[in-house]
């Protein structure tokens, strides 16, 4: 014996509320990235660094007025860095 018991009215009333929902709920387009970051890039690691507050506040802001990444910068900074220690070796 079916032990469920069909309430014409409930029932009508839950498809209703489902087709409703189904309607009004937006269309889910996935959104594919077009534009690679460093994040999805092989060719960069992500790495933690430690910087006093005072050097960090400063790089952020001379970043931001330079319309540069933070990364670019300290980037910048340890290539410059490591030709200096190559240049010593010669």
């Amino acid at each position: 014996m079916n032990n469920q018991k069909k309430n014409g009215r409930f029932d009508d009333l839950i498809d209703a509320a489902r087709s409703r929902q189904q309607r009004d709920q937006p269309q889910v387009i996935e959104n594919k990235a077009t534009a690679y970051g460093k994040s999805t890039d092989p060719n960069y690691t992500r790495t933690t660094i430690y910087l006093p507050k005072q050097v960090h506040r400063k790089l952020k802001a001379i970043a931001a007025t330079q319309d540069r990444q933070m990364s670019d910068i300290l980037t910048q900074l340890v290539e410059q860095w490591l030709l200096s220690l190559n240049q010593g070796e010669e």
